[in-house]
This record gives C-alpha cells, structure tokens and sequence, in this order.
C-alpha cells in the first residue's frame, strides 16, 4: 500500500517535469526561466527521494 502511493507520488513529479519541459519551450521571460528552473530542481530532488524510497522499501520486502 504503502509503495503504490510513493509509486503515485512519483507518477505526479513525473508528470510535473513535462509541465515544466514544456513552460521552458513556449518562449518564457528570463525571470519565468529561473523560476522554473528552480522548481525543476525541487520537483527533481522529490522525486529522487521517493525513488530512494521506494528502492529501500522494495529491497527491504524482497529480504
């Protein structure tokens, strides 16, 4: 249970650095570049948490 909502949480950073990919293609100022950039590198960090996570609680299963 715990794993398919980590799985979810991940599935929504995933889906926010498309959102984001694609602020960056539609011509924004240079003041929006270094906003999402910053939020690109939060939502990134996020997500490698999670991964860490849920790689720990999977191996853990597994033993």
């Amino acid at each position: 249970m715990i794993i398919e909502k980590l799985l979810e949480k991940r599935d929504l950073y995933l889906n926010t650095l498309k959102h984001i990919e694609f602020q960056l293609v539609t011509e924004p100022t240079d003041e929006e570049i270094i906003e999402i950039k910053k939020t690109q590198a939060l939502t990134i960090e996020e997500l490698k948490k999670i991964e860490q996570e849920i790689s720990f609680l999977t191996s853990k299963k597994s033993s």
